[in-house]
C-alpha cells in the first residue's frame, strides 16, 4: 500500500488512479478497496482492475494505460515510492515541447536512498539496456533537467498522443526490456525524452522476480534479442554478435573479480546458472522472431528516424563495457 500512500499524497493536481492487480492471491485487491473507502482523498477516484492470473508487466500496464483517456499516463510500481512532487515535476517535462513524449524520473534505492537505481536508461550496442548511473552514490551528478534515451518503466509519464501512434507495451516481452523497447520505438518514431530530476522515487530494487532469480536472467536475455530484432538497424544488427561476445567477456572477466551481475549467483554452481539461463533466454527467443520481424516491417509505418540516425543515438547514450560488466542491477 506504500505505492497507493505516496499517490494519494500528491501536490498540485488530482490524478485518476488505475490500480492493475495481476492475480495476486495475498488480499492486495481487498487492501486496495479498504484504501478507497478509508485514505483516498474527497474527490479522487481510483479505479481496481483484477486480473485472474499474472498477465506480466506489459499486458497490465497496457490494462492500466487504455482504461484511461488523460491526456498524459504515469505508471508507477507496487514496489516503488513516489515523493509528493513526482506527478508534478513529470508533467513539467512535457510544457512547451510538443516532440517530448515521456518523462523519465530520479529513482533512488529504498534501502539506501543515497544511491541511484536510475536516472534514465543507456544501451550498450547488443541490445543489453541498463539503467544510467546504476548503483552510483548520489553526489548530484544527474541533477539537471535534460534528455535521456527513454524512462524506466518503474516511475515514467508518456504522452497519450505518442501512445495513440506507436502503441503500448510489446505484450510478446511479458517483463523486462519492455520500457526499453517502447522507448526505441517511440525515439524511431521522433519522440524524445526528458529526464527531471526533482521527480523522485524511491524503488525496492528487483522485488518482481528478486534480483538473484534466474528466471529474470532468461527473460532479460530472451528480451534483448527480441528487441534486437525488432528495433535495431541494419549496422548494428551484423555488428550485434560482436558486440555481445565483448560483453559477454567482460562480465566473465568481472565474475572472476566479484564484481558485476555474477556476484549475484556465487560458486560453480551460480554461474552454471547464469549460463543456463542465458542459453534458455537464447533457445526461447528463436520461436518469436518471426513475429519480431513482422513488427519489424510494420514500423516503417510510423519511423521517422533513418537507420544511421538511431544508431547516432544510440551510441551517443552508449554504456560503456566495464560499466555495464561490472554494475550490477
Amino acid at each position: 500500500m506504500a505505492a497507493l500512500t505516496s499517490l494519494s499524497r500528491q501536490r498540485g493536481l488530482t490524478p485518476e488512479i488505475i490500480v492493475v492487480d495481476n492475480g495476486s492471491t495475498d488480499g492486495s485487491c481487498a487492501a486496495v478497496r479498504d484504501f478507497t473507502r478509508a485514505s483516498l482523498p474527497q474527490g479522487w477516484k481510483l479505479t481496481l482492475i483484477e486480473n485472474t492470473e499474472n498477465r506480466g508487466f506489459c499486458a497490465a500496464n497496457n490494462q492500466g494505460i487504455f482504461a484511461s483517456s488523460a491526456e498524459f499516463v504515469a505508471l508507477l510500481n507496487n514496489d516503488a515510492e513516489a515523493e509528493p512532487e513526482w506527478l508534478w515535476e513529470l508533467l513539467r517535462m512535457f510544457e512547451d515541447r510538443p516532440d517530448v513524449g515521456m518523462a523519465a524520473s530520479k529513482i533512488l534505492v529504498w534501502e539506501e536512498p543515497g544511491r541511484i537505481d536510475k536516472a534514465g536508461h543507456l544501451m550498450y550496442p547488443d541490445g543489453q539496456n541498463r539503467g544510467r548511473g546504476t548503483g552510483e552514490l548520489d553526489r548530484g551528478q544527474y541533477d539537471q533537467v535534460e534528455e535521456v534515451l527513454w524512462p524506466d518503466g518503474c516511475a515514467a509519464m508518456y504522452r497519450r498522443a505518442m501512445l495513440d501512434e506507436v502503441g503500448g507495451f510489446d505484450e510478446d516481452f511479458f517483463a523486462y526490456a519492455d520500457d526499453a523497447e517502447l522507448g526505441l520505438r517511440a525515439r524511431i518514431a521522433g519522440w524524445r525524452c526528458m529526464y527531471n530530476p526533482r521527480a523522485v522515487v524511491r524503488h525496492h530494487r528487483g522485488a518482481t522476480l528478486g534480483t538473484g532469480s534466474v528466471r529474470r536472467l532468461e527473460l532479460i536475455e530472451r528480451n534483448r534479442i527480441l528487441l534486437v530484432a525488432k528495433l535495431f538497424p541494419g549496422n548494428l544488427l551484423w555488428r550485434n554478435i560482436g558486440y555481445y561476445a565483448m560483453r559477454i567477456g567482460a562480465g566473465t572477466w568481472a565474475a572472476l573479480r566479484r564484481k558485476g551481475e555474477a556476484r549475484r549467483y556465487p560458486g560453480a554452481a551460480g554461474k552454471l546458472k547464469i549460463g543456463w539461463a542465458l542459453l534458455k533466454g537464447n533457445l526461447g527467443a528463436l520461436p518469436l522472431l518471426p513475429r519480431m520481424l513482422r513488427k519489424r516491417r510494420r514500423l516503417q509505418a510510423i519511423r521517422r528516424l533513418t537507420g544511421p540516425e538511431v544508431s547516432a543515438l544510440l551510441m551517443r547514450h552508449r554504456i560503456s563495457l566495464k560499466a555495464i560488466s561490472e554494475q550490477a542491477t
